[in-house]
């Protein structure tokens, strides 16, 4: 079309005829206007439909991949998280014997008695009960009646505080 009006310029025709070669282009072209424009409507849904397609698939493969890595992070953080309170209950248990060790060398420094301290204590009472029952002759007693004895002990002896006060 170009080429027939750059052709009837060159021929220097008359102006009605270049008119009507003008006329006829632009009809030719509001054709081929019409006729892409019928062409993407036919073909528009099918490629629209083959766009939700590939659209749907790539959103399900996007899916998968941040599923998968979110998985990753959520496993490594969860390692991490058991590494640091393995590793923290380990300095816990340093911070408590330490604390521990400090609290008996204070109680023994003001002269509290340690438990094994008691305990040898009580060890050595129990021998000198023994010696001394079978020193006088009598029958060893069982732990369990030495022990209400002693227990009945002191509170015989507050009372008798408590009177003399």
């Amino acid at each position: 079309m170009v080429k027939k009006l750059q052709k009837m310029s060159a021929d220097k025709k008359s102006g009605p005829q270049l008119s009507g070669a003008v006329k006829e282009s632009a009809q030719q072209i509001w054709l081929a206007g019409l006729g892409a424009f019928s062409k993407a409507q036919e073909e528009g849904g099918k490629v629209f439909e083959t766009l939700v397609k590939e659209g749907l698939s790539i959103q399900r493969k996007t899916q998968a991949v941040a599923e998968e890595k979110i998985s990753e992070a959520t496993n490594k953080m969860a390692t991490m998280a058991t590494d640091i309170q393995s590793k923290a209950g380990h300095q816990w248990d340093k911070l408590e014997n330490i604390f521990e060790d400090r609290v008996a060398k204070a109680l023994n420094k003001l002269g509290v008695p340690s438990a094994k301290d008691v305990d040898a204590l009580i060890a050595r009472i129990d021998e000198l009960n023994r010696n001394v029952q079978k020193l006088s002759g009598k029958a060893p007693a069982a732990k369990t009646a030495a022990k209400p004895a002693a227990k009945k002990a002191p509170a015989a002896k507050r009372p008798a505080a408590r009177k003399s006060a």
